[in-house]
Order: C-alpha cells, then structure tokens, then sequence
C-alpha cells in the first residue's frame, strides 16, 4: 500500500514537472502570489488603514515582483540566453503587468467605490480577471518558448 501510495505521488510530481504540469504550476504560483497582492492589501487597508489606492498599488508591485521571478523560473522554466533576451523579456513582463495592474486598480475603483461592494470582495473579483489576463500574456507574450526549445 505504501508503495502504490509512493508511486501515486511520484507520478504527480512527474506530471507537475512536465511540460504538461505548467498549468497546475501556474496556479499554485498564481495562488502564492494572489495570497501576497492580498494579504499585503489587508494589512495596508485594513490594519494600517492607508488609502485604497496607495495599498493597491503596492500590493499589486509586490506581487508583480514575486510573480516575475517565479513564472520565469518555475512555472515556465525559461533561461534568457543573454542579458538582452532578459531585459526584453522583462520588459514585455512589466508591460503586460502593468497593463494588467490598470485593469486591476480600475476594477478595484469600479467594484467598490462605483458599484459599493466592500473593498475585499472589490479586490478578489479583480484578481481573478487580471490571474486570468496575466496567464494569457505570460505564456503568448513573454515567456513563449522558441521552436527549437523543449
């Protein structure tokens, strides 16, 4: 029993692993960082009562940096060739984020202060647009595998 345990959990980890796994990869680095852009939004917002804007915006850089470098290294598993290749690649990352952060900080003002919900829900229905956004323009856009790379 232990080992068909073991073996279920080998084969999981292989899959998660593959190239078929980016997706449940992505999710799991998507939840990590909606949990930091989150978190760090209640902790500004709610226990150091700075003002909607300010918290949301710097919620949402500092989960664009924690997103950068684990999309690049876990979830995509890329390897910029040279420092030209990263800093184009950074920067198609930055401007599709900071694309993605307007929409967001737009959704937060649209959800809560146009529509009246409160401020957290505002805050998850617009991060569950801009994780969806955010995969798009990852996996099309910046971290796009070259034809000759696994």
């Amino acid at each position: 029993m232990i080992q068909k345990i073991k073996a279920l959990i080998q084969k999981a980890m292989d899959y998660i692993s593959s190239s078929r796994g980016e997706a449940v990869r992505y999710v799991v680095i998507g939840g990590c960082t909606t949990l930091i852009d989150y978190a760090s939004f209640y902790l500004m917002d709610r226990i150091l009562l700075i003002d909607l804007t300010v918290s949301n915006v710097t919620s949402t850089v500092l989960a664009i940096l924690f997103a950068y470098v684990a999309n690049k290294f876990y979830v995509f598993k890329c390897r910029s060739g040279c420092f030209s290749d990263f800093l184009i690649e950074f920067l198609k990352f930055i401007g599709s984020r900071l694309f993605t952060m307007v929409v967001e900080i737009g959704g937060v003002h649209l959800f809560v202060v146009i529509i009246g919900q409160k401020s957290l829900i505002g805050k998850a229905e617009a991060i569950v647009i801009v994780i969806i956004l955010n995969y798009i323009f990852s996996k099309f856009l910046v971290f796009r595998k070259k034809r000759n790379e696994p």
